[in-house]
């Protein structure tokens, strides 16, 4: 049985995911679907790579991952479906699919007409295309049946990691649901008080391991579970209390 997971800023109000499983299931009815979340940003292709790439390393292999966060969808980009990780990547060629589906990788256009629904809807390539070329692949089908090959898939225009050390200057490159602030600095966090300057505002945060070992209120400097340097507040949230959000410029000292 094949694993198909969703990724999409559709919500779930509406039918939009249920209409993208009960095309899968049509073609693959012992599908096992999971969502990893339907509650991205609208339009939001940065948050929705970086929250598949949370989770998709941690899915069997062979699982097949559909992801729309589709601004551009009916217009110049492509439609692609893309191995990697011994996984499979399905979705918009916009940069959403980059950091899931790590290189090295391999890249087909979706444009076989078994591989799309007929007609197919200049608003709707989530159930039209995307989903019934995961219908596909859960049913058996080849992957490079989907079309041409692509030399490679479009990235985003993310800060290149750097290691902290004894401080640097970076940016905010995505904020969660609980108001941490993952940053542009990768690796261990060195034990001590450290100086954040975001602005022409100062704080100050000592590091940890999680967020206990800092008093309810308190900002907080860690390596989060995805192995980027993050900050918090315990029991609050570092993007009211800073005022960052995506993209904000930000200053790291080690003090002591």
């Amino acid at each position: 049985m094949a694993v198909v997971t969703f990724t999409t800023d559709f919500g779930t109000s509406d039918g939009y995911a249920g209409a993208m499983k009960g095309v899968v299931l049509s073609m693959a009815p012992d599908a096992i679907l999971v969502d990893i979340s339907h509650h991205i940003r609208a339009g939001d292709v940065q948050a929705g790579a970086i929250t598949l790439a949370q989770a998709a390393p941690y899915f069997p292999p062979g699982t097949i991952h559909v992801a729309v966060v589709d601004p551009g969808v009916g217009g110049a980009r492509a439609e692609v479906v893309v191995a990697a990780g011994g996984s499979f990547f399905v979705g918009p060629d916009n940069g959403l699919l980059s950091l899931a589906a790590a290189a090295p990788r391999r890249a087909w256009l979706i444009e076989n007409p078994a591989y799309r629904r007929e007609p197919v809807s200049p608003t709707f390539h989530g159930r039209d295309v995307f989903a019934l070329t995961a219908g596909r692949l859960a049913f058996g089908w080849a992957a490079d049946g989907a079309g041409r090959a692509l030399p490679d898939i479009a990235g985003l225009p993310l800060v290149p990691t750097a290691r902290l050390g004894e401080g640097g200057e970076g940016e905010v490159v995505h904020v969660d649901t609980f108001g941490n602030l993952f940053t542009s600095f990768g690796g261990t966090v060195t034990p001590g008080s450290w100086d954040l300057q975001i602005g022409e505002e100062s704080y100050g945060l000592a590091s940890g391991r999680t967020f206990t070992d800092v008093a309810s209120g308190s900002l907080v400097l860690y390596a989060g579970s995805g192995g980027q340097v993050e900050i918090a507040v315990r029991d609050g949230s570092a993007a009211e209390r800073t005022g960052a959000q995506r993209g904000t410029r930000l200053r790291l000292r080690r003090r002591s």
